[in-house]
This record gives structure tokens, C-alpha cells and sequence, in this order.
């Protein structure tokens, strides 16, 4: 219809214009159900995300929150027992994963739980939870690597244990947390019959930690594996 116009003579390009809108209504007229009803699903969408934040997850967080903190007051004292299990008025850890999946404070609770399961010497446990913690670049995320580190050497899994060590020591370090990680991971190692990776281990801590406790001695350790460059 458009093209007509063009070809029409003396048509104008505000007549083709109004050719080209006529059409474009034409084609909303014959579509407007389904825009209609996209554009419908799509407000439904949003209204219902935003309510779920206001009106559901948030305060569920707050709960969650004031859930979490007798059990972090529990875990603080070493009763890791009632850190865990609550001690009857009060959730652990525990409860607050379970009744508050999905939260800040259930997430953290995953961290904790491990830790507990860690010094209670219930390895299985503690590597589930740990495993289960996003610390998503923070430094909690780096203990709880090295806590699943310890986890793993405990049960019996050193390549694993250098696995999570090595996560637990990457990327821009912590001078007390990493050399700590970073010497456990040269131990796994040399353990694990891997000399070489224990030197990079050890040669980090010297070179790149050098007033951290674990650097006092570490030459010795690198001696013994035949180098101290």
C-alpha cells in the first residue's frame, strides 16, 4: 500500500506516511489480543517479583536474622552444641536452615553448621554444609574453603583437601588466613607426593607473607625439599 503511494503520481511523502500508521494500526487491530496479553504477563511479572521481595522475602529475612542470633551467641561460647540444635526456646543453626531456606541468615547458617560439625569431629556433616555456603568473595568464604580443606583431611581425601586449600589461597589473600591455608596446602601436598607443589606453597608464604608466623620456620621446610630460591 505504501509502495502504491510512492508510485502514485503526485503522492506525497505525508500521504505515504499516513499509509504507513494506517497500516501499523491495521496490524495492532489484528494482533491486540496477544500484545495485550504479553504486555498483561509481563506487569503480572514484575508486580509479582517486587511483591515477593516487599511482602514475603524481606521479612522473612528480618526473621531469619533475629532467628540466627542466639545460635551465633551459642557458637561464640563453643556450646556448639546448642549452636546447632537450639536449646529449646531458641533455634540453631540448624532450625534457621531449614525454616529459612533461601535467606541471608540460612546461608550463613550452612558456614556455622560446618564449623560446628568440623570441631565436633563429624567430618561428613561438616563438608555437606560447608559445600552448601556462597561466600561470594568474602573472606568468610575463604575459611569456610580452608575449613572444608580440614574437613576433607580429616576423612581421609587429601586431593580434595588441596582442592579446597588452594581455593581457600586464591586470588588477593588475607595476611593471617592465607598463609595459615597456604602452609596446610604445602603439607596436603607434599603428602600427597607432589614436592613441587609444596615448594610453590611454601616459596608464597616466604615470599609474599613474609611476617606471617607461618614464615618464620618456613625456610626449613623448603630446605628440606631441596631448594630455598
Amino acid at each position: 500500500m505504501a509502495n502504491k503511494a510512492r508510485n502514485r503520481p503526485g503522492a506525497s511523502a505525508k500521504d505515504s506516511g499516513i499509509e504507513t500508521l494506517e497500516n501499523l494500526q491495521v496490524k495492532y487491530e489484528q494482533n491486540k489480543k496477544r500484545i495485550n496479553t504479553i504486555v498483561t504477563v509481563l506487569l503480572v511479572a514484575v508486580v509479582g517479583v517486587v511483591g515477593y521481595f516487599k511482602l514475603y522475602q524481606e521479612p522473612r529475612e528480618t526473621k531469619a536474622a533475629n532467628a540466627i542470633y542466639h545460635a551465633q551467641r551459642y557458637f561464640d561460647i563453643d556450646s556448639v552444641g546448642k549452636a546447632l540444635n537450639g536449646d529449646g526456646q531458641y533455634a540453631g543453626f540448624l532450625k534457621v536452615i531449614k525454616s529459612y531456606s533461601g535467606t541471608k541468615a540460612s546461608n550463613l547458617s550452612h558456614y556455622y553448621a560446618g564449623i560446628c560439625y568440623l570441631k565436633m569431629e563429624d567430618y561428613p556433616n561438616a563438608i555437606k554444609h560447608l559445600e552448601k555456603f556462597k561466600g561470594k568473595g568474602t573472606m568468610v568464604e575463604k575459611v569456610a574453603q580452608g575449613s572444608l580443606g580440614d574437613a576433607h583431611m580429616e576423612a581421609g581425601n587429601i586431593q580434595k583437601g588441596i582442592d579446597a586449600y588452594r581455593k581457600a589461597t586464591s586470588g588477593k589473600g588475607d595476611l593471617l588466613i592465607t598463609p595459615v591455608y597456604l602452609f596446610r596446602l604445602g603439607v596436603a601436598c607434599e603428602m600427597n607426593n607432589k614436592p613441587e607443589d609444596a615448594k610453590k606453597a611454601y616459596a608464597r608464604i616466604r615470599d609474599e607473607y613474609p611476617t606471617s608466623m607461618q614464615a618464620r620456620d618456613i625456610d626449613k621446610y623448603l630446605a628440606r625439599l631441596g631448594t630455598l630460591e
